[in-house]
């Protein structure tokens, strides 16, 4: 293993959307969303680790979750958790990870990735961020991995880039979630990639483009005197990361740079953001439906996603393209159409 290479798992987010399974107090990439005995978590770190070393492998998470984390990493330690005191959305976190990972070493190169997505293949993943290591070590540039797109997806922001002959493409432009005639237009051009959000960079380089493009965050949270690694981090970090602006690092930092660089990628990925992106993952009985957890009984029933407690009976009858979640008291039953509508429903099932 690469004493250079280090990652930062991204893992404080609340994952809404999956609702009733995932809640502020035990958000999805603690759960084994799959039914395979892993975590998302899990998954990820032990995905990472057979490249990075795993004392090289920061998690950066909310305060609330750190037990959580320590239970279920068990390879990790406290001196590997970056603690957010306050949610400032992703461009302070990863400045904090950089400043900590530069003051270990000043030839790091660093990949940060979610801690929630899934991906099929992972020797293909690996080998494309060793790909990526090896230019942000040669080069001052900032690089996301780009997925080849399969159909024209609203639901994710993409990335245009420069047709250049080498495999790794200069960035033209980001676009945010488009509307579906515009998605239809970016793959039919053939030069727009999905942004999955998964980043490498080299810990010297991304400081820069921060001094260039939020040199407020620099301010705040660089104090020059080495506290990263010290017995005075967490005061530092608890006094001062709440005066970060909320800013996420797509527009902070990698919609304004101008060496910003993406690798196409195709290693079977899902960014598992609803039920029906966990559907399309999962294996299917002869009717369609996608089952974790319980044993079912499906009578002229198709296409349903359905998650419960292990070994619970569901009996459908009659019900098609169905979300059907059950989890401690609360039963979910909804269209898969109307996913998107899971985070209002979540709101609003807290007033009961």
């Amino acid at each position: 293993m690469n004493n250079n290479y280090y990652a930062v798992i991204m893992a404080g987010g609340v994952g809404s959307r999956f609702w009733p399974v995932s809640t502020e107090e035990y958000p999805k990439q603690f759960h084994d969303m799959l039914g395979t005995g892993q975590s998302l978590i899990q998954k990820t770190f032990d995905r990472i680790h057979s490249l990075i070393p795993s004392e090289n492998i920061l998690i950066a998470t909310n305060q609330r979750y750190k037990e959580l984390v320590l239970e279920q990493l068990t390879k990790t330690s406290e001196n590997n958790l970056l603690l957010e005191p306050a949610m400032r959305n992703t461009a302070p976190c990863i400045l904090y990870a950089a400043l900590k990972i530069y003051e270990q070493n000043k030839d790091a190169v660093m990949l940060v990735a979610p801690s929630d997505h899934w991906i099929e293949n992972e020797a293909e993943f690996l080998q494309n961020i060793e790909t990526s290591f090896k230019a942000c070590s040669e080069n001052d540039i900032l690089m996301t991995l780009g997925i080849q797109p399969n159909s024209p997806n609203t639901g994710y922001g993409y990335i245009q880039f420069e047709d250049e002959n080498s495999n790794i493409k200069k960035v033209k432009n980001f676009t945010e979630k488009p509307n579906l005639e515009t998605a239809e237009k970016f793959l039919a051009s053939g030069d727009y990639l999905w942004n999955a959000g998964i980043f490498v960079w080299s810990a010297k380089s991304i400081i820069k483009a921060f001094k260039k493009h939020l040199p407020e965050t620099i301010d705040i949270l660089d104090d020059r005197n080495n506290v990263y690694n010290t017995d005075f981090e967490d005061d530092f970090i608890k006094s001062n990361y709440e005066k970060c602006e909320n800013i996420s690092i797509d527009f902070g930092i990698m919609e304004r740079a101008n060496n910003v660089h993406v690798l196409p990628v195709d290693f079977g990925w899902n960014d598992l953001g609803t039920w029906g992106s966990l559907y399309q993952k999962l294996n299917k009985d002869a009717q369609q439906n996608a089952v974790v957890g319980a044993n079912t009984l499906c009578r002229d029933a198709n296409g349903n996603m359905i998650s419960t407690s292990t070994g619970k009976k569901v009996i459908l009858q009659g019900l098609s393209n169905f979300i059907v979640v059950e989890k401690d008291d609360v039963i979910l039953i909804c269209p898969k159409e109307d996913e998107q509508d899971i985070k209002q429903i979540a709101a609003e099932a807290k007033e009961l």
